[in-house]
């Protein structure tokens, strides 16, 4: 048996597995028509894109579980991207218990994960790659950020692994957050020794302190098909608030509104009939950007880890802006198409393609590089730390299972009476039964600030600085939206309600019937300090001291707050 012959037939099984009704018989050619549906993708017009962020350096498969809470308010309520679940489904069309349903919501993960198995993956990613661009050859492969942190080996790498892999898949053009992270010098040095103009490092809104000079270029021309494209670069615009400044002292940014509307403005009149901006502001803020500036025709978005299965439509004065958000962890790839005649934009086609590990199988060449950038590191990655009964997991407004074990192993280590994490978005998931590694730990915790404190810390301050966290995630305004999600909290309990004013969105803090007094002093663990010189053990020490001691993570539920007034949210479930 021939190796396309052995691919075709685990294509087959794989896609039956996956809810895709394949033809009985020997009718080969409907057979495999059906197989190939999930990745059908027709040509469409004459522009093409392709599109993936925030793979949180995951070389390798994983299990991503969607969220079950992020709530939408006010005007948001009910719109893509808060909609999680069954109301998700129904919002777009997806049929529940199928492989798309698995891939975009949280609903029923772990049986699902039975059947279709680990998503994502660059050998996997760079397959789906290549088939979408054998038929686009002249589409563009766009890297929305959020690619160099998140794993170990990019950690201790200091992003290399991932900066050459993202050369191998053949990226075009990225934008960036936690790249910032690495600090300012490591990212001038990746840019000028690796990507060396091979991948360009957009940023239209990262400028110079002193004088306002464009620290990155602002965006690129590209001609595709007699057609004159822009990509515009959007990097976090809150990169120094949600995360340390020390480690950029001399860059600013900022939405810089006016400043993005001069630049569609310029590439415009030097003849850009289509104009892409490459965002990492967040779904929320893409959306609002999208009504205010004129004469962007997509935005692909990132940073929510959103997986939205077709663009929002956003008018504005002078149009209509598609309005996209590409998930995660590399689960999924987008592709979009533009119909371009008489140097206006007729038409377009969108799909976002789950990234299905059993399904696609793994390139080659990418593979091999895979296994050789991890081989060394290998026995520290594999090391098992403890055992989970439960399922582990993080991505949601409020705790998730993965955070309840980080702080309850704060409080355990550093003998604190509270603790507090961060809402970070990234992070793997951890199937009941499965062996904890050094390197599924790692998914939660590789960051170059990883120091662990503990503080005294009064009633009052606590209260305010969980106003202010929950204010960053359910201000009105999505420009005034910095952070993740709402702080981890270990030890106390709270009531919040997200469509109050601000600074009277939490309440009743507790530990366990004790009412917190404003004005009582508390030990207060916690980590990832934005403060430069703060000193601590590294939160991984900390989370292996636990796991000495705890060989068994026993299931537990999330400290989830209170919530008032979201009962009938559709971006909230009570799973």
């Amino acid at each position: 048996m021939n190796a396309s012959r052995r691919e075709f037939l685990h294509m087959l099984a794989m896609a039956s597995a996956c809810g895709i009704a394949l033809d009985q018989g020997d009718a080969l050619a409907a057979s495999t028509a059906k197989a190939e549906a999930l990745y059908d993708v027709p040509v469409y017009g004459n522009v093409s894109f392709m599109h993936f962020t925030d793979c949180h350096a995951q070389l390798l498969p994983q299990h991503y579980r969607e969220p079950h809470v992020n709530l939408g308010l006010g005007a948001a309520q009910g719109k893509a991207p808060h909609l999680v679940g069954e109301a998700l489904l129904k919002q777009f069309g997806v049929a529940a218990h199928t492989a798309q349903a698995h891939a975009f919501s949280y609903l029923d993960f772990v049986p699902a994960t039975e059947r279709f198995g680990k998503m994502g993956g660059f050998a996997h990613l760079a397959r789906l790659v290549q088939q979408v661009k054998a038929a686009r050859p002249h589409a563009l492969l766009l890297d929305g950020g959020d690619t160099w942190q998140g794993s170990a080996t990019a950690l201790w790498t200091q992003a290399q692994d991932m900066v050459d892999a993202a050369l191998l898949l053949g990226v075009d053009m990225m934008s960036a957050h936690w790249e910032f992270t690495l600090g300012a010098t490591r990212v001038q040095d990746i840019i000028e020794k690796s990507l060396k103009g091979k991948i360009e490092f957009l940023a239209q809104n990262v400028k110079t302190q002193d004088f306002g000079d464009a620290v990155f270029s602002p965006y690129t021309l590209r001609e595709m098909k007699g057609v004159l494209v822009a990509v515009i670069g959007q990097a976090f615009p809150y990169t120094p608030i949600a995360n340390p400044r020390h480690f950029v002292p001399d860059w600013r940014f900022g939405i810089a509104e006016e400043d993005l509307q001069n630049t569609v403005d310029e590439v415009r009149q030097k003849g850009a009939q289509v104009v892409v901006l490459l965002s990492h502001n967040g779904m929320d803020v893409d959306l609002k950007l999208a009504s205010r500036v004129r004469g962007i025709d997509a935005i692909l978005g990132g940073h929510t880890h959103d997986a939205v299965p077709t663009p929002v439509i956003v008018s504005n004065p002078s149009g209509k802006t598609l309005v996209t958000n590409a998930g995660s962890n590399g689960k999924f790839l987008a592709v979009l198409d533009f119909d371009v005649r008489a140097g206006q934009v007729r038409g377009f086609q969108y799909r976002l393609l789950p990234v299905f590990a059993n399904i696609l199988p793994a390139d080659p060449i990418m593979q091999a590089y895979i296994d050789r950038v991890r081989a060394p590191y290998l026995p520290r990655l594999e090391e098992k730390l403890a055992h989970s009964e439960a399922l582990l997991y993080r991505r949601g407004n409020f705790n998730g299972t993965w955070d309840q074990v980080i702080v309850d192993a704060l409080m355990e280590v550093k003998g604190a009476q509270i603790a507090f994490s961060p809402g970070f978005r990234w992070g793997t998931s951890l199937l009941p039964g499965e062996a904890i590694t050094r390197e599924q730990m790692m998914q939660q915790l590789a960051i170059t600030y990883p120091a662990t404190t503990v503080t005294e810390m009064s009633g009052a301050k606590i209260k305010v600085l969980l106003e202010d966290v929950a204010d960053n995630l359910f201000n009105p305004d999505p420009y005034y939206q910095q952070g993740g999600d709402m702080v981890r909290v270990g030890g106390m309990q709270y009531r919040c309600t997200p469509n109050a004013k601000a600074g009277a969105r939490i309440s009743q803090m507790r530990i366990g019937e004790q009412l917190i007094s404003a004005d009582k002093n508390y030990k207060v663990a916690s980590w990832a300090p934005v403060a430069q010189g703060v000193e601590g053990a590294p939160i991984w020490d900390v989370m292996e001291e636990y796991f000495k001691a705890y060989p068994v993570i026993k299931s537990r539920l999330p400290n989830q707050p209170e919530l008032i007034g979201v009962e009938s949210n559709p971006g909230w479930s009570h799973a």
